[in-house]
């Protein structure tokens, strides 16, 4: 996230600066991960492409993000970002967005997210 043609592309795409760090999370059930899988396959997705021919595209998923209250107030929008890179973890989903979403969601380690899809 801390290259300049990763926050000028993902800005491009998604409409919004993005914060200089990402939020990942893992799914924490069987279940939770066969719905990711199933994202990865089935949802309309955002290209990323490298910048000047270099390496490491990504795919970019729509998503709200919302902390352990699920309130309204407790929501942010974001994206999930899926570098297309050989031996990424499956299971790793790893968040960006337009604010720190520790803070913005007033979450800490360990704590449980919900993450809503959307286009």
């Amino acid at each position: 996230m801390a290259l300049d043609w990763v926050q000028v592309a993902l800005s491009k795409s998604l409409n919004f600066t993005p914060f200089p760090a990402t939020l990942n999370v893992r799914p924490k059930s069987d279940d939770d991960a066969r719905v990711w899988a199933a994202i990865q396959s089935d949802w309309p997705v955002i290209p990323l492409a490298p910048a000047d021919g270099g390496f490491c595209s990504a795919r970019l998923y729509r998503v709200e993000v919302a902390g352990p209250s699920n309130s309204e107030k407790n929501k942010a929008r974001g994206a999930v970002l899926l570098p297309n890179v050989t031996g990424y973890p499956k299971d790793k989903i790893e968040i960006v967005a337009p604010v720190r979403l520790k803070s913005a969601l007033g979450v800490k380690d360990g704590d449980q997210l919900t993450l809503e899809f959307v286009n």
